[in-house]
């Protein structure tokens, strides 16, 4: 298939500005933004039409937010628009002294998300993802390299009582052990319910060795789970992702449908990312594959991300992103499957993407 390429609307708007956006990023300095780590960009964070947004900060984009509204080449689109404050907890330390700040972030308006180990396995110039610079930020000194349960369940508590923190997300790079980080993050699910009860908690890894790895994520009290694939398209991963290319699709779908056993429908969710070769029509199909077997696929644009392979590789284009976001988001709606109803994780914040305009 040929997406039509053709230009945005003199003054894009509802859907079509969103999903503009989220690939030509907009002017502004906002106070909760961040650079480096495992992507999708180098974002800043504002909310936008009444919802958490991550987006692309560029200075050359042609949206800026200007009194609160989003403006396309200084013309208004129709969306009310303005920053996240910097959260209360980011001026807090540890005992031991350790800045809050450095064991978890803000994402969107009411996410509180951490990486608890930065380091990867697949990290080498040989191995590592071209989109991800997650030990970008441990070696600037802006993380730390494992963060504790006990650390984690201490930020959240403030999180939520100061700032309305709503739900937590919690990645890990890959481990060599055969959990492959898993079990680790159990711990710090463990701590954070027991401190926070109730508090929705998403739990992100590859797919285990360890068969009994998934299903110590529900029982340690996580929500849902992400398991990122990135792409279904073997070559694409060979070229983007060697080193986690390296585990055959046949395990990803292994891995996702004990997911679904262990924590149910539309409580797992993938990235697919639009922009990296893959052929649109195969990315809907993978899509549709993977809602039959009740995976949320999150739909997000390549960003080039400072301090990855990809840093200088160009975004998709706008009329790509919004044909297969319009396609997926359709899937979903048919489904009845809504990023919103996960409770906790990337879907259910949706700021990295525009699905939840598509009825995702």
């Amino acid at each position: 298939m040929t997406v039509n390429q053709t230009a945005l609307s003199p003054v894009p708007t509802g859907f079509e500005a969103r999903a503009a956006v989220a690939v030509l990023g907009v002017r502004v300095a906002p106070p909760v933004r961040r650079r480096g780590g495992a992507g999708p960009s180098d974002d800043g964070h504002l909310r936008l039409g009444g919802r958490g947004a991550a987006l692309p900060l560029d200075p050359t984009s042609p949206f800026e937010l200007v009194d609160g509204r989003l403006l396309y080449h200084g013309v208004d689109v129709g969306l009310p628009a303005e920053t996240i404050a910097r959260p209360q907890f980011y001026d807090l330390q540890t005992a031991d002294g350790i800045a809050y700040e450095k064991l978890a972030r803000l994402h969107g308006d009411s996410v509180l998300a951490s990486t608890v180990i930065q380091t990867c396995m697949r990290y080498g110039e040989e191995t590592r993802c071209r989109f991800c610079a997650i030990e970008e930020s441990l070696a600037s000194g802006a993380t730390t390299r494992v963060k504790t349960p006990a650390q984690l369940a201490e930020v959240a508590e403030a999180a939520v009582r100061l700032d309305g923190v709503t739900q937590v997300v919690l990645t890990t790079g890959t481990t060599t052990t055969p959990d492959r980080g898993a079990r680790y993050l159990a711990r710090c699910v463990a701590a954070i319910v027991a401190a926070v009860p109730g508090l929705p908690v998403q739990v992100q890894c590859e797919p285990p060795d360890d068969p009994d790895a998934i299903a110590a994520l529900a029982a340690a009290g996580a929500t849902a789970i992400g398991i990122h694939v990135e792409s279904l398209d073997d070559e694409v991963r060979g070229r983007w992702l060697p080193g986690k290319a390296t585990v055959p699709l046949d395990a990803y779908w292994t891995a996702w449908d004990e997911a679904v056993r262990c924590f149910g429908r539309n409580k797992v969710s993938t990235y697919l990312l639009v922009g990296m070769g893959e052929d649109p029509d195969e990315l809907v199909a993978g899509a549709q594959r993977l809602i039959e077997h009740g995976v949320y696929p999150f739909i997000v644009p390549f960003r080039p991300l400072s301090g990855t392979l990809a840093a200088h590789d160009p975004a998709p284009s706008v009329a790509l992103v919004a044909d297969v976001t319009r396609r997926v988001g359709a899937a979903l709606t048919a489904a009845a499957m809504r990023g919103a109803d996960q409770g906790a994780g990337c879907a259910a914040c949706g700021a990295c993407s525009a699905l939840m305009e598509v009825g995702g």
